[in-house]
This record gives structure tokens, sequence and C-alpha cells, in this order.
């Protein structure tokens, strides 16, 4: 089968860095599905997975963490799935990844393709979908139909892929959001997916929020920088909020006052968490992509493609690969195609 993957963890400037290259097909065993791969999007997590170190792999290592595509053939003990069937997931980071022809992946962690919507557009969906979701609904525990109703959350990079779910899922539970965005076509991205409300991450937070008739927060969503507005969500944060986090720090955070005098919930969100440690409720993963396929076909929520290349292979991998390390990109970018 086809595939891209890397051998030599290199800037994504060298055509070292991700390969075409010809694998075996896999077979179906267990709970695995073996499915055929018609489109994939890029992530952060891709970027950072390839990023320049000495390592050398001695076989070829698959990227890709996002995947929608047909179900091929099906393990033993698959229950959920049968040949046929369409199919949009994230996958497991410590398998092989999507970038390739073919792709085993456990059926628990594996939703629905939603019907309205094509391959290329389901493929932008389940990383960021499990990200905001988990992090919202799993780990800050609010209700996801009306948890937010009366409450605030602000949502830093509301442009990005996992910010542009989580202002459809935070408007739809009922909170009033805020998204930050400093260019005109992020900020009007935003308002278009929901936001009441969006500040510039560029300039101080506290003065736009007062300014907006906010003296305190009850929640926020740091999807973009860790450390630069950890002291900030601090003094914003009303007391018994809640902090939500996806980048890992680069220093060290000071998790005293005020978080601690205002008895603030700190969650961190790792959506591979589930697949990679196998737990109990892997299988949730899969019900919420289901759920979502459910909303999605009932126009509660919508896609967030913004933009597709063709074929999958290393060269456009690559583009993809260097246009999301720029910072610039909003919404999600997809590979569709072989």
């Amino acid at each position: 089968m086809k595939a891209v993957a890397l051998t030599r963890y290199l800037p994504i400037d060298d055509p070292q860095s991700l390969l075409d290259v010809e694998l075996e097909t896999p077979t179906a065993a267990g709970h695995d599905i073996l499915v055929r791969v018609e489109a994939v999007s890029v992530n952060p997590v891709d970027t950072k997975v390839r990023a320049p170190k000495p390592q050398i792999e001695a076989q070829p290592k698959v990227l890709g963490y996002d995947a929608a595509g047909v179900v091929e053939a099906v393990g033993e003990a698959v229950t959920r799935f049968k040949p046929g069937d369409a199919v949009y997931y994230a996958g497991d980071i410590t398998r092989p990844g999507s970038n390739a022809q073919f792709q085993l992946v456990d059926e628990r962690i594996v939703g629905r393709k939603p019907a309205s919507l094509d391959f290329a557009q389901a493929a932008a969906l389940p990383l960021t979908t499990i990200t905001a979701w988990e992090l919202l609904f799993d780990r800050m525990r609010y209700p996801p139909d009306d948890g937010g109703a009366g409450k605030s959350l602000l949502v830093i990079a509301g442009a990005g892929g996992v910010g542009s779910i989580a202002i459809q899922l935070a408007k739809r539970a009922g909170f009033t959001v805020i998204a930050t965005a400093s260019r005109q076509d992020t900020i009007d991205w935003g308002k278009a997916l929901g936001a009441d409300h969006v500040v510039n991450h560029r300039e101080a937070l506290g003065p736009q929020l007062k300014a907006l008739g906010f003296d305190t927060i009850d929640a926020a969503l740091n999807l973009a920088d860790t450390d630069r507005y950890w002291t900030e969500l601090g003094e914003l944060l009303a007391p018994l909020g809640h902090v939500g986090l996806i980048v890992e720090p680069k220093g060290e955070l000071r998790i005293g006052d005020p978080y601690k005098a205002k008895s603030i919930g700190i969650h961190w969100e790792m959506m591979f968490a589930r697949p990679r440690f196998r737990t109990a409720d892997m299988g949730e993963q899969g019900a919420l992509l289901d759920r979502v396929a459910d909303l999605i076909d009932a126009g509660q929520l919508r896609g967030t493609l913004t933009d597709t290349l063709s074929p999958i292979n290393a060269a456009n991998l690559r583009q993809a690969h260097r246009r999301l390390e720029s910072g610039t990109t909003i919404g999600k970018l997809v590979l569709a195609g072989w």
C-alpha cells in the first residue's frame, strides 16, 4: 500500500522529512478494523512528533492522527462495524498513523462518518472535536446540553482547530463565549462559529474583557500558550472557576495563589490518553464521535474544513506541515485521495 512516512526527524523544508513509501497492508484482528483511508487532516501533534531530533527509525514511521474512510475488513471481536461502513476517527498515537492507504484502528475509538459530510469534511473533525468535548464536558464536567447556562467562557486561539469546535460546543451548552483572534479573517471566523465577542490576544485581555462588561470569567480554554497566559488567567478567572490546557508549558508554572486562593480547577486534556492507556472507558470516544455525527447531520454543529490538498502524498503533506507550523492557519487543513 502507499504511505507517507519518515525515518529521520528533519526540518519540514528538507525533502527527506516526509517520504513516499510502499508498505505491507496490515490485517485486522481482535477489536481492530482495517480502514481504507480516503482523507486525512493535519494537527499540531503531527508537527510536534515530526520535529527535528537525533533519533533514527529502523522502519518507516507513519504519522497522521485524523482520518475518514471505509471499513475494508474487521477483526473477530468487532461488533460495531462491518465492511463498507463509512467511519471517522483520530486514532492512537502509539500505533501507525493515518497517512497510509489502509490503517488498523480499534473500533472503540471510531465513529460513524456524518452522512451529511464528505470524507474530506469528516476527516477535519475527530481529533479537535474529541479534544474540545473531553475538555469541556469530561474534564471540566459541564453537562453538554445546558452546563454553560449563565456562565462565561474565554477561548484563547478561537480560530484554530480545537477552538473552532470549542466555540460551537460551548455555545450549544449555553455559555457566553469570548474568543480571541487578531486578524480580520480570524475575527470573522470566530463570530461565524457563534462567538458572542472576540478580543485581541496580542493585547492585554483584562481591559478588553472589562470593556465588554466582564470583571471575571467563569472558565477559560487556553489552546495556544500555557506560559504566556498563566498569570493573567489566574487573575481573570472567578473563584471556583476552571481553566483547560492542551499545550505543555515551556517552564515551571506557579500553582499557588491566585489559583489556590480561588480554588480554580486546572484541567489537562490529551485526547490520546484513552487509547494510549487502554482505559476502561475508551469506548466513550467512539460514542462521542457518533453523537457528534448526529449533531452535524441535524445542523447543530458545522464542519471546520477550510482547505483541501490532493492527493495524499509526501509533497502535499510537507506543504501542510509547513502551513501549520506558520501559526496562521484557520480551521482545518485536509488532504484527500491517493
